[in-house]
C-alpha cells in the first residue's frame, strides 16, 4: 500500500495554467476540480461536480471528493479517495469492473437527465419534492 499524502486546496475562479503537484484547484463558478495523478505520473486529474459525477465537500479546513478517482484512461491506472486533503490509495480494479462502472455511470446519467426520473435523482442523492397526501389517505387518518 502507498503511503497517504496530504494536499493543499486552492480555491480559484480559473484553473491555473501550471498545476502545482499536490494542489486541488477548486473552480466553484465553473464546478471543477483539477489537480495532479497523485502517482506522481504528471498527467492532470479534472473532476467535474455534479449530481453525477463527484461531490465536494468543504468543512471550512479540508476538502473531500466523492466517489473516489479512477485515472483508467492513464498509463498508470491510479486509484484514490481525497478525504480531508488527503490521498488514501484505494484498491486497483479489473478491466471488467472498470467498464461495469462505466456503464452504470452512463445509465445513471441519462436517467438523471430524462425529466421527471425519480429513480435516478434518489439513487444521485437529490431530495424529492414532497407528494400531496391524497384525500383518502387523510380522511383514513383521522
Amino acid at each position: 500500500m502507498r503511503k497517504e499524502l496530504a494536499l493543499t486546496h486552492e480555491f480559484v475562479e480559473f484553473i491555473p495554467d501550471s498545476i502545482v503537484k499536490g494542489t486541488l484547484y477548486v473552480s466553484m463558478e465553473y464546478a471543477t476540480v483539477v489537480h495532479k495523478c497523485c502517482c506522481g505520473c504528471g498527467k492532470e486529474v479534472v473532476t467535474p461536480l455534479s449530481p453525477t459525477d463527484w461531490n465536494l465537500t468543504f468543512d471550512g479546513k479540508a476538502i473531500s471528493l466523492h466517489p473516489s478517482i479512477g485515472n483508467w484512461s492513464f498509463p498508470c491506472r491510479s486509484h484514490y479517495w481525497i478525504r480531508n486533503n488527503t490521498v488514501q490509495w484505494a484498491e486497483q480494479w479489473s478491466q471488467e469492473r472498470i467498464a461495469a462502472a462505466r456503464a452504470f455511470d452512463r445509465r445513471a446519467k441519462k436517467r438523471y437527465f430524462s425529466e421527471g426520473d425519480e429513480e435516478a435523482r434518489l439513487e444521485m442523492g437529490e431530495p424529492m419534492p414532497a407528494r400531496k397526501e391524497s384525500w383518502w389517505r387523510k380522511w383514513w387518518s383521522r
